[in-house]
């Protein structure tokens, strides 16, 4: 008997409560986000460099990927401004998505998020947790990473060895950066090239994720593997995973056919909308 859709998702439900599949969130999981003022959250490339330029299109040059178009604005404001506002952006009032809310529930060990905001902290924040938030461009030491551990009581991250990851029940990795426990990002061109030529030295992701990371699944959803930016991080961050699933109903480019079935992953056919309700 042909395997269905439901049937994929039933199996990818039961692999992440059973720590087989690595949920790994992009940004495409905001594709229907509003803040409490009523402002879109920006859910792709072009609407993140829309949201970072008051509304305004950049060149076509720039309008290519967002990465680029903070790159420009760095250049012209500087990196605090870029800081500051990736910040502002990320820090708006709004809600954690249905997807997120049903995933966090299920209790994975291990989460990747390569988003920016802190709405899967705020869903952890009722237990205890580590977190590991990239970073980029930083002098004296060549890892690309802090490790943080959660205090439930006092409702703060404060900062910890990485070899507290040996019993960590919960992990979230947030490669990219986030505003808490301070604000660090990493959005611009200059931070990606910093933190991936770490990535390939073997900086970027602590010892003990790269043992517990072995032989793992991964379910890519809303993210989009057609730039190579995000190619790249994606194979950094699941090296010598077993295979997995990505979630899309777009037309697969010729590079995004071949990080697939690189990666062994299995297409289910549906957008994220689908996705969620079938899934939820």
């Amino acid at each position: 008997m042909q395997k269905t859709i439901e049937d994929t998702i039933t199996q990818i439900k039961k692999e992440i409560r059973n720590q087989i599949t690595v949920p790994y969130f992009g940004l495409g999981v905001f594709y229907d986000t509003v803040t409490n003022e009523g402002e879109k959250m920006p859910y792709d490339s072009d609407s993140l460099i829309l949201m970072m330029n008051n509304g305004r299109a950049m060149s076509p040059r720039l309008m290519y990927e967002f990465s680029r178009a903070a790159m420009h604005l760095e250049q012209r404001k500087g990196r605090e401004y870029m800081e500051q506002l990736t910040n502002f952006i990320y820090t708006k009032e709004y809600d954690p998505t249905p997807l997120q809310k049903a995933i966090v529930s299920m209790s994975p060990r291990y989460i990747v998020d390569t988003n920016r905001d802190t709405k899967i902290q705020e869903l952890l924040s009722f237990e205890p947790h580590h977190l590991i938030i990239g970073k980029a461009r930083i002098l004296g030491d060549p890892n690309r990473y802090e490790v943080f551990e959660y205090d439930v009581e006092n409702k703060k991250y404060f900062q910890v060895e990485e070899e507290a990851l040996d019993d960590a029940k919960k992990i979230l990795f947030k490669p990219m950066g986030s505003p808490l426990p301070e604000p660090s990002f990493i959005i611009s061109d200059a931070d990606y090239v910093d933190w991936l030529t770490e990535a390939m030295g073997g900086f970027a992701i602590p010892v003990d994720l790269k043992s517990y990371r072995k032989a793992k699944k991964y379910l890519f959803i809303g993210t989009a593997f057609d730039r190579d930016t995000d190619r790249m991080v994606a194979n950094e961050i699941t090296m010598d995973l077993e295979g997995g699933y990505f979630v899309t109903d777009r037309e697969i480019s010729k590079r995004e056919e071949k990080f697939i079935n690189k990666h062994n992953l299995e297409i289910v056919p549906v957008n994220l909308e689908q996705f969620t309700e079938l899934f939820i």
